[in-house]
């Protein structure tokens, strides 16, 4: 673990594995703790530079406390130029991917090749479900909504069906209701904030890598027309839909797979 002093907030970050250069930009309310075993994953054919986002894990809150879509991409650069790494693979998952859009359409040279997962663009692109609405409803209903929002598919019939479903589904609630620090919290409503104001639709053609989008067919919280909207305004792109929800890496055993052999044969 190291740390990069920046003027208005301290990222703690890690470079993880060797091989083509990978920066890796997380979801919401997630740490590096949190997405271990896809960094060991990836580091196995990558080196993977990841850092918790402002106010996550071990990077503390922006001095200031407001960050934009454009800090969190901002930081990425950051983290480039203080490695030296002139270009890079990127891959953003949910809200990492909308960091990741904000940086490819910003920086466009400093990217080699990208890879959206599970995301929105915003705008005329369509957004992603409004997540910080969960914090005002009462919490058995907030828990009940993000089961739903995870996967179309997830009722009692199915969850009692499908045992990989349903470990998902307590994984993610355990997740949901660990002990948070109060930095954390102000982490996670600042990020909520920036993907609520998130558009960058009108500015994907200036993307000019390789791009990969990959949503899941049943995913409430980043529909699939979202990603086909994504990828239609990208001019190098493709859309691969697999067979799951908003996690799909962890329900369809060929996404993982196949993203990987889309950014090594960069």
């Amino acid at each position: 673990m190291a740390t990069l002093h920046l003027p208005d907030v301290d990222l703690a970050y890690e470079l993880v594995g060797a091989g083509p250069r990978l920066l890796l930009f997380n979801g919401s309310g997630s740490s590096m703790a949190d997405i271990e075993l896809l960094i060991e994953i990836l580091g196995q054919r990558f080196e993977v530079l990841v850092h918790d986002q402002r106010g996550l894990g071990r990077t503390g809150m922006a001095r200031g406390g407001i960050s934009t879509m454009a800090d969190y991409a901002a930081d990425g650069v950051a983290l480039l130029d203080h490695l030296g790494w002139e270009s890079t693979m990127v891959l953003g998952l949910s809200f990492g991917g909308m960091v990741a859009q904000e940086l490819a359409v910003t920086r466009p040279e400093r990217i080699s090749r990208l890879a959206l997962l599970c995301t929105s663009s915003g705008g005329a692109g369509g957004s992603s479900y409004p997540l910080h609405e969960l914090a005002a409803m009462e919490p058995s209903l907030r828990r009940a909504t993000e089961v739903a929002i995870a996967d179309s598919r997830f009722d009692d019939t199915w969850l009692a069906e499908h045992q990989s479903d349903r470990a998902l589904v307590e994984h993610m609630t355990a997740r949901a209701d660990r002990e948070r620090s109060d930095d954390e919290r102000r982490g996670e409503v600042l990020q909520l904030e920036s993907r609520r104001h998130h558009d960058v639709f009108d500015r994907l053609p200036r993307i000019s890598c390789p791009t990969l989008v990959a949503a899941g067919r049943f995913d409430v919280t980043a529909p699939l027309e979202n990603s086909m909207a994504i990828a239609a305004q990208i001019p190098q792109s493709e859309l691969r839909v697999y067979e799951g929800g908003h996690p799909f890496l962890l329900q369809d055993r060929r996404a993982l797979v196949e993203i990987m052999e889309f950014l090594a044969a960069g």
